[in-house]
C-alpha cells in the first residue's frame, strides 16, 4: 500500500474507532464520553447541534446507533482497504463523506481522508 494509503488508514481507524467506541459505550452506559468538569462538563460537541438541526436527538438511541454502525462499518471497510479489495477505496471514500457531520475533529479527519483518497497515488494504487 502506498504511504498515503497508510495515512488514510490511520485516520480512518482513529475516527471509526472512536465512533464505534463512543456509540457502543453510549448504548450500554447511557451517554457518550463527555467532560466531567469545567465549563463543558456533560456537553456534547458541535456535532450535536448539527444533528439536532436535521431533527435527530443527539442522545437518542438512533444517534447512538448511527455512531456505532458507522464506526463498525468503517472499521470493517478499513480492513478491506488494507487487503486491497476492489471496492474498498469507494467504501473508504463513502465512509469519509458520511463522517463529515462529526464536528469538529471528525470533519477534519474526514476531509483529509477525502483529499488523500482522491489523489492519483492512492486512487490508482487500489489502496
Amino acid at each position: 500500500m502506498h504511504g498515503l494509503g497508510w495515512v488514510v488508514l490511520v485516520l480512518a481507524l482513529m475516527e471509526a474507532g472512536w465512533l464505534a467506541f463512543d456509540g457502543g459505550r453510549a448504548l450500554v452506559v447511557g451517554d457518550y464520553v463527555t467532560a466531567t468538569s469545567g465549563p463543558y462538563a456533560g456537553q456534547l460537541g458541535p456535532w450535536a447541534k448539527l444533528v439536532s438541526a436535521v431533527g435527530i436527538e443527539p442522545r437518542s438511541t438512533l444517534m447512538k446507533s448511527i455512531h456505532l454502525v458507522l464506526g463498525l462499518a468503517w472499521l470493517t471497510i478499513s480492513i478491506c482497504f488494507v487487503l486491497r479489495l476492489s471496492w474498498a477505496w469507494s467504501g473508504m471514500l463513502l465512509c469519509a463523506v458520511l463522517g463529515l457531520w462529526y464536528l469538529p475533529f471528525g470533519t477534519l479527519l474526514s476531509l483529509i481522508q477525502i483529499v488523500l483518497l482522491l489523489l492519483p497515488a492512492v486512487r490508482n494504487a487500489g489502496a
